[in-house]
């Protein structure tokens, strides 16, 4: 048999919160989980604010986490989608540096859109509409928190793309690639 490669560890932008280990002094100095998420993408926030304070998130491939996504709420379930969405217009808006925020607004505003088609075509017109107006509602204490992210950012927004997946199909990828592994 081959000797199998030592993997070491590498960064990553944010970790998924329930395979994650954050030091507790950072945590209280980004103000912990935003408890207006409330579920789905709170941890991708958490890791922005963290990564724009300057600490750094490795991915450690000999750790073993068992963590089943969605268990709670299933994959595709109206709540899954309605958070999942509603929260990631939160997080684009709330700790994207401003350099960043205009540069991706475009493709952040298509990518709304396609949601929308995709999930109406799906039957889940009423889901997902409902997710990016109260998005757009509650962007104005979102926009609050914002100001106060940004004023302290210790990082440059070129360390922040680094990190950042550019690969629009990286998501789906990932799926396959998973789904080939099981």
């Amino acid at each position: 048999l081959p000797a199998t490669p030592k993997i070491s560890p590498e960064p990553v932008f944010s970790a998924c919160a329930a395979a994650a280990l954050y030091p507790r002094q950072a945590l209280l100095e980004v103000g912990g989980f935003d408890e207006s998420f409330f579920a789905y993408h709170e941890d991708l926030d958490l890791g922005f604010r963290l990564r724009l304070k300057g600490l750094q998130c490795y991915y450690i491939p000999q750790a073993t986490v068992h963590h089943i996504g969605s268990a709670s709420t299933g994959k595709s379930s109206d709540f899954a989608i309605y958070h999942g969405h509603r929260n990631l217009v939160w997080t684009f808006f709330k700790d994207m540096p401003e350099p960043l925020l205009r540069r991706y607004f475009a493709l952040h505003l298509l990518l709304n859109v396609f949601s929308v088609l995709f999930f109406s075509l799906n039957g889940r017109a009423n889901t997902i509409l409902k997710a990016k107006m109260d998005a757009f509602k509650g962007l104005s204490p979102i926009l609050a928190k914002r100001k106060s992210i940004q004023s302290e950012i210790r990082v440059s927004p070129e360390d922040i793309l680094q990190l950042m997946e550019r690969d629009l199909l990286a998501p789906i990828k990932r799926k396959v690639m998973m789904r080939s592994l099981q």
